[in-house]
C-alpha cells in the first residue's frame, strides 16, 4: 500500500494549491489529481449534486489505486466527507477554512472570510467558527463569480480585480485585519490579494496545514511511502487544459482529459 499514490480531488483547477503543499512536504509520494472542472463551482450547488460529484471522483481515485484521498475543496468537505469517510475504507483528509489560525492571529478582534456559499451555509463551517470567533467581529462574504473567473482563464483581469475590491470593502471597513481564504481555489488570488490590501492584513489558507496532517494520517497508518526516489504524478481534468498549465506554469502534456 506504502507505494501507491495519494488521491486529490477538487470541483476545478483551485485544490493544486494543496497539491503544492502535499508535494513540497512529501515528495517521495505519488500522486493523481482530478480538477472536476466541468462541475465547477461546487459552491453553488446543493448537497445531493456535490455528494454525487465527490462520490465519482472518489471511485475514480480508487479504481487507480489511491491510499488515501484529500478532497480538496472546502464545499465537498463540509457537504460530503462524513459520508464518504462511512462508504470508503480508506482514509479521507478533508479541507476547512482557516478560521482558528486567523482568530490567533488577530489584533484587531476582526476578522473577514471569503468563501463559496456551499461552505458558509454549512454545518460544519459554523460549528468551527462559534468555537473559535465568539469573542470576534467576523465579516462573511460569498465569493460569488471567482472560481468560474479563474477556471475560465481570467485570473488576472480586471474583471477579478474589482470583484475583489467590491467584496473586500466591508471587511476593511470593519478593521479586519487576518482574511481567511475559505476555497481552495482563492490562493491563486495572493498576488492580486497582496496588491490592493493593506501591507498589515495576513492573509491565511489552509495548505501548509492540509499538507501536515496528510502526513500525519500517512504515517498512523503506516502507508508513508519508503521509496528514495521522488513521486510520480498524473493531472486529470474534464475541463480546460490550458487552465491548469497557466495556473501552475507546466506544458499542457502534462495533463490528461478525464473522461
Amino acid at each position: 500500500m506504502s507505494t501507491k499514490p495519494i488521491g486529490i480531488f477538487d470541483s476545478g483547477a483551485g485544490g493544486l494549491s494543496i497539491w503544492k503543499e502535499v508535494n513540497t512536504l512529501l515528495p517521495m509520494e505519488s500522486t493523481i489529481y482530478i480538477s472536476d472542472s466541468k462541475y465547477a463551482p461546487y459552491g453553488t450547488k446543493g448537497r445531493k449534486a456535490i455528494l454525487e460529484r465527490s462520490i465519482i471522483n472518489t471511485e475514480i481515485l480508487l479504481n487507480k489505486g489511491a491510499k488515501i484521498v484529500v478532497v480538496a475543496c472546502n464545499t465537498a468537505t463540509t457537504n460530503a466527507i462524513s459520508f464518504l469517510r462511512e462508504k470508503y475504507n480508506v482514509p479521507f483528509i478533508g479541507i476547512e477554512p482557516a478560521i482558528k489560525p486567523a482568530a490567533l492571529n488577530t489584533k484587531t478582534n476582526c476578522i473577514g472570510i471569503l468563501a463559496t456559499q456551499g461552505t458558509l451555509s454549512s454545518s460544519l463551517f459554523h460549528e468551527t467558527s462559534q468555537r473559535y470567533t465568539k469573542e470576534l467581529n467576523v465579516v462573511e462574504q460569498v465569493g460569488d463569480g471567482i472560481v468560474e473567473l479563474i477556471e475560465a482563464g481570467a485570473l488576472f483581469s480586471a474583471e477579478m480585480e474589482q470583484l475583489l475590491k467590491t467584496y473586500l470593502s466591508p471587511m476593511l471597513e470593519a478593521n479586519m485585519d487576518c482574511l481567511v481564504l475559505g476555497c481552495t481555489h482563492y490562493h491563486f488570488l495572493k498576488p492580486i490579494l497582496e496588491k490592493i490590501l493593506p501591507k498589515n492584513i495576513k492573509i491565511i489558507d489552509s495548505g501548509p496545514a492540509v499538507a501536515k496532517q496528510t502526513k500525519a494520517v500517512l504515517q498512523n497508518h503506516n502507508l508513508l511511502a519508503e521509496s528514495t526516489q521522488e513521486g510520480e504524478h498524473a493531472f486529470f481534468t474534464n475541463g480546460s487544459k490550458e487552465v491548469i498549465s497557466r495556473l501552475m506554469n507546466w506544458d499542457k502534456s502534462m495533463v490528461q482529459k478525464l473522461d
